[in-house]
C-alpha cells in the first residue's frame, strides 16, 4: 500500500516514462524498415536510366497482377521486373522517336475494332475461341459509370500500361522492320550459297578414341584456349558458386510400418462404411464415376480386381511411395461405343452469370421435350450453338474417352438410352440424350475407389536427420573442412553449383524455392541477418528444403561460398573446370593431327582408329548442319575450300577430328528466284527485330539493380 501511495504522489514520473517509451517505439518505427520519414532511399529497389523503382509500388503491382494466383512467386516477381524494365526503356526510346499512343487510340485498343493482343488473349471465350465482347462491354460500362471494384480498377490501370507499352513496341518494330533491306547482290550471293552443293567423303575420329590418360594439360594449354575464346566466357555481371552438402531425409522402416498400420485401420472402416463416396472424400481418396476396362487399371492390381466381388477390398499394397487400399465398387459390361445427341448452350464455366443463364435455358428445353410439346432435333436446330445443330444435335458414335471427360462419363456410365441428362463442360451447358449403344467385345468395366497415405518421414526421423546435419556443421565450418569431411563419408557428396547471379532463385538439384533464394542471398552478402560471406566461409544457417507434394522437410543443406567471379573477361582460375573438356579435346586433336600427318589417305586414317569412311551428299554452303553428324561448320567450310578429289588435313570439329575428301563439286549456278530470296530473307530479318531490339535497349540501359536487398 505504501508503494502505491508513493506512485500516486509522483504520478508525473510514470507519465513521462510511458511517453518516452511510446516515443521511442514511434521513432524506431519511423526510422527503420522500408518506410522512413527521413527519405525514401530505403524503399528504392532499383534505378533504370535514372528512374527509381519503389519496392512498395513493385509489390503492389505484383499483388494486382498475381494476387491470389498459384504459381512460382520468384518467376512472377521476375515477370513484374521485366515489365518495369521494358516500360522504362520502351517509353524513353519511343519519346526520342516521337511515338506515342493517343487517348482515342488507347480506347480503340481496349474496346474498339483494333483490339490489343493483350485484350484478345485475356478476354477470349474458351468455348468459341473469339473475344468475349459482352464481358468487355461490362468492363467498359463499369469504368464509365465508376462502378468498377477497387481491385479491378487497379488491374485495369496496370493493363492500360501494358497495352501502351505493347503498342509502342509494335510501332518501333514496324519502323525498324521497314528499314530492313536486302540488296540484289546479297540475294544473289545467298541464292548461290543455297544452290552450291557438294558431295564429300569423310572419316571421323571421335575424341574418346584417345584416352584421357594419354593427354597432359598445362596452364599454358588453358591460357591458349581461353585467349582464343575470350568472348565466349565474357560476363556482364558478377557470379558466385556455392558448394553444399545435402542431408536428405528418408523414411525409415519404422515410419513405413506406421503408415501401413494407419492404412490398415482405414481399410477396416472402409469395409463397413455405408457411403463410399463420402468416406473417400473425407479421407482424401479417389473415386472416379467412370467404369474402366481391366487394361486401364494399374498393372499391379488389375488381375486381383478382375477376381474380386463388388464391395470387397484389396490392400494395403505399395503404389509408388504410398500405401493404398482399393475397393471394387461395382462391375458391369461397358459398351464399345455410344451414340448421343446434345444441345449445347455455350458459356464460360468460370463465369457464373453466363453459366447460370445457360443452365436455365437447358432446363427449359428439357421440360419442353419431356412435356412432349417439342422435339429434340427441332430445339437443337433452334438453340444449338455448335456444328451439330443442323444435324439435330447428333454426335454420332464415340469410343470411350472420345469426348471430354464430364460428357464421356455421362453418356457411358450414367445416362440410359432415351433419358435426358444435363452436364457442364468447358464448352458450356449441354442437354444430352443417349440414342444407341454398341456391345461388341463385351468388356468388363470396373468402378473402383482408392484410399491411402504417402510414406513420409516421421517427426522423429526428421529431427534426427536435422541433429545429424547440425553436428556435421559444428565440426566443419570452413569450406576446406566441409570438403574433407564429405569426402570421408560415402553417403555424402560436396556439390558445386553452376555460376549463380545475384537475383537467381533456382539451384540445380535443389530447385527454386525460398531456401535456394536464401542461400544465394547469403552468398552475395545480401542477407541483413548475416555477415558478408568470404570465399571459403560456411553459412551459419542450416537451409531447410520442403517436399513439393507432401510439404515435409526433405533435406537439410550446409552451404559454403566456393568462388566469386567478377564481371568482364574470365581468368583460367574462374573457368578451369568448365573449359577442361574443351581443352582436353583440343589437345587430343593435336595428337591425332600429329599421328596422321598432313598426307594420310582416308582409308589409312579409318584403319588406324578403327572407324569407317562415310559419305555426305548434297551439302549446301549455306548450311553448317550435316545429316548424321550435327552442326559442323568447320568441316563444311573446309570441304568447300578443297579442289575436286583433294584430301584435307585433319580438322577439329565439334564431335571429333575429321579428314574429308571432296568428290563432287559442280560449278555454282545463279539462283533464278532472286525476288523470292530477297522477300524471304527480309521477312526473316524483320521477324528477329522484336526480340533483338528490346534486348538491345535493355543491354544499353543503365541499371542499378538492388532487388536482392529486398527479396
Amino acid at each position: 500500500m505504501a508503494l502505491i501511495g508513493q506512485i500516486r504522489k509522483n504520478s508525473w514520473i510514470l507519465v513521462v516514462m510511458i511517453a518516452l517509451g511510446l516515443g521511442g517505439f514511434i521513432l524506431m518505427d519511423m526510422t527503420s524498415g522500408q518506410q522512413s520519414i527521413f527519405g525514401s532511399g530505403q524503399t528504392t529497389m532499383a534505378e533504370i536510366n535514372g528512374n527509381p523503382i519503389d519496392v512498395n509500388q513493385f509489390t503492389k503491382t505484383e499483388q494486382v497482377v498475381f494476387g491470389g494466383q498459384q504459381g512460382d512467386p520468384f518467376a512472377q516477381r521476375n515477370t513484374i521486373w521485366n515489365y518495369y524494365l521494358e516500360n522504362v526503356v520502351v517509353r524513353e526510346e519511343a519519346a526520342e522517336l516521337g511515338l506515342g499512343v493517343s487517348k482515342e487510340e488507347l480506347i480503340d485498343l481496349q474496346f474498339g475494332t483494333n483490339l490489343s493482343p493483350i485484350i484478345t488473349n485475356r478476354f477470349r471465350n474458351q468455348a468459341t475461341g473469339q473475344v468475349d465482347r459482352q464481358r468487355l462491354q461490362e468492363f467498359q460500362q463499369a469504368i464509365q459509370t465508376n462502378d468498377l471494384r477497387p481491385d479491378l480498377r487497379q488491374f485495369w490501370a496496370h493493363q492500360e500500361n501494358e497495352i501502351i507499352n505493347d503498342r509502342l513496341k509494335t510501332k518501333m518494330n514496324e519502323m525498324v522492320g521497314a528499314a530492313m533491306y536486302v540488296p540484289t547482290w546479297q540475294a544473289e550471293m545467298l541464292g548461290a550459297d543455297q544452290n552450291n552443293k557438294i558431295d564429300f567423303l569423310y572419316v571421323k575420329v571421335p575424341f574418346d578414341a584417345i584416352a584421357d590418360s594419354e593427354v597432359s594439360l598445362t596452364d599454358a594449354d588453358y591460357e591458349a584456349y581461353l585467349a582464343e575464346n575470350t568472348k565466349t566466357y565474357f560476363q556482364k555481371e558478377e557470379t558466385r558458386k556455392i558448394a553444399y552438402v545435402s542431408f536428405d531425409v528418408v523414411s525409415s522402416a519404422a515410419d513405413s510400418a506406421v503408415i501401413r498400420d494407419q492404412v490398415q485401420a482405414l481399410r477396416t472402416s472402409f469395409e463397413t462404411t455405408s457411403d463410399d463416396e463420402v468416406f473417400v472424400q473425407n479421407n482424401f481418396g479417389q473415386m472416379d464415376p467412370a467404369y474402366v476396362a481391366a487394361d486401364a487399371l494399374p498393372e499391379n492390381i488389375a488381375d486381383t480386381l478382375a477376381n474380386m466381388e463388388p464391395g470387397t477390398l484389396y490392400g494395403p499394397y505399395l503404389s509408388g511411395n504410398s500405401y493404398q487400399v482399393v475397393k471394387l465398387i461395382d462391375r458391369k459390361i461397358i459398351p464399345d461405343s455410344v451414340r448421343s445427341r446434345h444441345i449445347l448452350i455455350q458459356a464460360d464455366p468460370n463465369n457464373q452469370i453466363q453459366l447460370q443463364a445457360a443452365m436455365s435455358t437447358v432446363d427449359s428445353l428439357k421440360r419442353l421435350i419431356e412435356a412432349g410439346t417439342h422435339q429434340f432435333d427441332s430445339l437443337a436446330l433452334a438453340f444449338g450453338s455448335d456444328g451439330t445443330a443442323t444435324k439435330g444435335g447428333d454426335l454420332g458414335f464415340a469410343a470411350p474417352g472420345g469426348m471430354v471427360k464430364p460428357f464421356n462419363d455421362l453418356i457411358f456410365f450414367d445416362a440410359e438410352p432415351g433419358e435426358l441428362k444435363t452436364v457442364v463442360t468447358q464448352f458450356g451447358a449441354h442437354l444430352v440424350e443417349v440414342t444407341d449403344r454398341k456391345y461388341i467385345e463385351n468388356k468388363q468395366g470396373f468402378k473402383v475407389a482408392y484410399i491411402g497415405r504417402p510414406i513420409v518421414p516421421s517427426e522423429e526421423t526428421i529431427r534426427s536427420r536435422e541433429s545429424e546435419a547440425l553436428a556435421f556443421y559444428e565440426g566443419n565450418n570452413t569450406l576446406e573442412a566441409l570438403q574433407a569431411a564429405a569426402a570421408a563419408r560415402p553417403d555424402l557428396d560436396l556439390v558445386v553449383t553452376a555460376a549463380l547471379k545475384e537475383n537467381d532463385y533456382f539451384i540445380t538439384n535443389l530447385g527454386g524455392s525460398q531456401a535456394s533464394r536464401d542461400m544465394i542471398r547469403w552468398a552475395f552478402g545480401n542477407d541483413p541477418q548475416m555477415e558478408t560471406a568470404e570465399v571459403g566461409d560456411v553459412s551459419p544457417s542450416l537451409y531447410r528444403f520442403q517436399d513439393a507434394a507432401e510439404f515435409f522437410t526433405n533435406k537439410y543443406v550446409i552451404a559454403a561460398l566456393q568462388s566469386v567471379r567478377a564481371p568482364g573477361n574470365a581468368k583460367v582460375s574462374d573457368v578451369r573446370d568448365e573449359i577442361q573438356p574443351a581443352v582436353m579435346n583440343t589437345k587430343k586433336a593435336e595428337l591425332v593431327k600429329s599421328a596422321i600427318g598432313a598426307n594420310s589417305g582416308l582409308d589409312a586414317v579409318a584403319s588406324r582408329y578403327g572407324v569407317t569412311v562415310d559419305t555426305v551428299r548434297g551439302t549446301p554452303f549455306s548450311s553448317s548442319f550435316i545429316s548424321g553428324l550435327g552442326s559442323e561448320p568447320k568441316v563444311v567450310g573446309r570441304a568447300f575450300s578443297l579442289e575436286l578429289n583433294q584430301v584435307s588435313t585433319p580438322i577439329q570439329g565439334n564431335a571429333g577430328i575429321f579428314v574429308v575428301k571432296t568428290i563432287y563439286k559442280p560449278a555454282g549456278g545463279q539462283a533464278a528466284n532472286i525476288p523470292q530470296i530477297r522477300s524471304t530473307t527480309s521477312s526473316t530479318l524483320q521477324a528477329q527485330v522484336n526480340a533483338r531490339m528490346i534486348n538491345s535497349l535493355k543491354e544499353n540501359a543503365k541499371i542499378d539493380d538492388m532487388r536482392s536487398k529486398f527479396f
